[in-house]
């Protein structure tokens, strides 16, 4: 079983404390750990390596879904802009990092402190100083789960 699989079937047995919200396609959590204030990941519901291998009619839901979590993050946590990313190279099930980005927030690294989150040190952005505990996750959970609500009414 792959890894997001793992947090799917944590969040179906009510041991994922990062889950925020399911929706039609997919699940909500808060990123482990909070560099970038506010990350957030969209996990697809199935198993599904590739984007073109879903159905049309699903993937345009999935999509749709992405952009509402997206908004809500954004609401929620205040950035000045979203950076949205789909790998899958390190965990192939698809699922987006949606990164809440401020200027700073990648220090002098990168382009004089401009450029993606992957530009940041891996071992500093997933730092465990970086892990919120667990009233800072709640209130964070609480927010995007307010601003999902609000967008899906």
């Amino acid at each position: 079983m792959c890894i997001i699989c793992d947090r799917i079937k944590m969040i179906k047995e009510g041991a994922n404390p990062y889950f925020v919200r399911e929706l039609e396609t997919g699940y909500v959590v808060i990123g482990d750990n909070q560099h970038f204030e506010g990350y957030t990941l969209f996990l697809f519901k199935e198993h599904v390596v590739e984007l073109f291998n879903i159905e049309p009619a699903v993937k345009t839901k999935y999509l749709e879904e992405m952009s509402i979590v997206a908004e809500a993050a954004y609401k929620a946590f205040k950035p000045e802009k979203m950076n949205y990313e789909c790998l899958g190279n390190g965990d192939a099930h698809l699922h987006w990092h949606l990164f809440p980005r401020k200027q700073g927030d990648i220090e002098n690294y990168g382009n004089n402190g401009r450029g993606p989150v992957w530009w940041y040190p891996m071992e500093k952005m997933y730092s465990d100083d970086n892990r919120p505990n667990a009233e800072k996750l709640e209130e964070m959970k609480r927010r995007l789960n307010d601003e999902l609500e609000a967008l899906l009414a």
